[in-house]
């Protein structure tokens, strides 16, 4: 299916409006005894989709750009720098590039960039890891933080923090953060979770990357926490043990592929908290050490959406996925409330593909694809076995290394 694209006018305010028949839980009924107040998820609704809205008037990030963050500003023509040296800091440092607001940032070398501790973003910045030759640029060692800060735009880059980080970062930190898009980034062996997104954050994409093979202790994918407006597209979720992502908060979560889970793949938000997840077109797909649940630990407050989405189980290295169903979200107290139409925001800024179609598209593109280097290779590699391939590690060492 081509791009979708339209206005979004009164008539679809309209159609986002809710009212409690539109609503039904796991057992087919009208939940009126454990569902928010329609009023307020009418409200949340219309806000979210109010604020695309107005968003529109902006010229979308790049060519491709979609999901809530696809407006992001980036360095919008400001200066631009260059990262001349693979070296952690100083002169031509990407360190140095990052460490202060407006600019573009273009990469002149290729390789992995060691870091010896923390790296912290600044705000109105583009990071164009495209520009890079050879195989691109690899950040390793520490974490990349992008908390507080606003429109940022990352491409074609690699975050692998490593069981040298920090134990309780991530390979990605993003908290308080808003209008931003990650492209084509491949964020792996994150400590905590590859990728924390929470505390506030808002208006943020996440597509074509690869996000996984997480390592100790916690081994997983994201913690995706208090946020709003938040659009997970075409991305590949690999070797996690669990939250890929957990999602709590307003999040579209299209066209993803998830592989060789361990206790849970897709994570509800299962808290006291209403939280709202639009799951269209994924595929999820069982590795070696993936139990029963691709998708579980929701509860009543959870407010999915689901639609086209497949899964294969059998791990008979073909690809033969059955449609999913309601009842594998869960049942009784532990399943969620389904609604029947998306609750997040309209689902024309987004490309919707069937699961099939995302797949292929996902082992095409996903990660920073222009030049797969040998650990994204050896990933793609492993979905492409449908089952027989594939390991939660504990530390990178087991695989190889950087």
């Amino acid at each position: 299916m081509g791009e979708i694209r339209r206005d979004v006018r009164a008539t679809d305010l309209k159609r986002y409006s809710f009212a409690a028949n539109n609503v039904v839980t796991a057992h087919g009924q009208n939940p009126s005894t454990n569902l928010m107040n329609p009023k307020i998820f009418t409200v949340a609704a219309v806000l979210s989709i109010a604020q695309f809205a107005s968003a529109q008037t902006a010229a979308p990030a790049f060519a491709g750009a979609e999901g809530f963050g696809q407006f992001a500003s980036g360095g919008n023509g400001a200066k631009t720098v260059h990262v001349t040296t693979l070296a952690d800091d100083g002169d031509g440092s990407f360190r140095e590039a990052v460490s202060q607001p407006d600019r573009t940032v273009v990469f002149d070398v290729s390789g992995v960039i060691r870091l010896k501790s923390n790296v912290a973003v600044s705000s109105d910045l583009t990071l164009n890891g495209q520009t890079a030759p050879a195989d691109g640029v690899t950040f390793y060692g520490r974490s990349v933080s992008f908390s507080g800060q606003k429109n940022i735009i990352v491409r074609y880059l690699r975050f692998r923090e490593g069981i040298a980080g920090d134990k309780g970062k991530c390979s990605v930190n993003l908290s308080e953060g808003s209008h931003m898009i990650f492209d084509h980034c491949s964020i792996e062996w994150g400590r905590w979770d590859c990728l924390g997104l929470t505390r506030g954050s808002h208006n943020i994409t996440f597509q074509n990357c690869i996000i996984g093979e997480s390592v100790d202790p916690q081994r997983f994918g994201s913690l995706t926490d208090d946020v709003t407006n938040i659009t997970y597209s075409h991305n590949l979720w690999i070797n996690n043990q669990s939250r890929n992502p957990k999602a709590k908060g307003r999040i579209q979560y299209v066209n993803n592929v998830v592989y060789n889970w361990g206790v849970c793949g897709l994570v509800g938000g299962h808290s006291g908290a209403d939280h709202f997840q639009d799951v269209v077109g994924n595929y999820f797909i069982a590795g070696p050490d993936s139990g029963s649940h691709f998708v579980g630990e929701f509860k009543p407050t959870d407010h999915v959406y689901q639609t086209g989405n497949f899964a294969d189980a059998d791990k008979d290295g073909q690809l033969n996925g059955r449609e999913v169903v309601t009842a594998d979200f869960g049942k009784g107290d532990d399943a969620p409330t389904f609604v029947n139409q998306p609750s997040v925001g309209p689902l024309t800024n987004v490309t919707i593909e069937s699961a099939s179609a995302a797949l292929n598209n996902v082992l095409a593109n996903a990660g920073c694809s222009l030049h797969r280097d040998a650990v994204d290779t050896r990933l793609i590699d492993a979905v492409k076995s449908f089952g027989a391939r594939g390991k939660i590690i504990h530390s990178e060492a087991e695989v190889g290394g950087q």
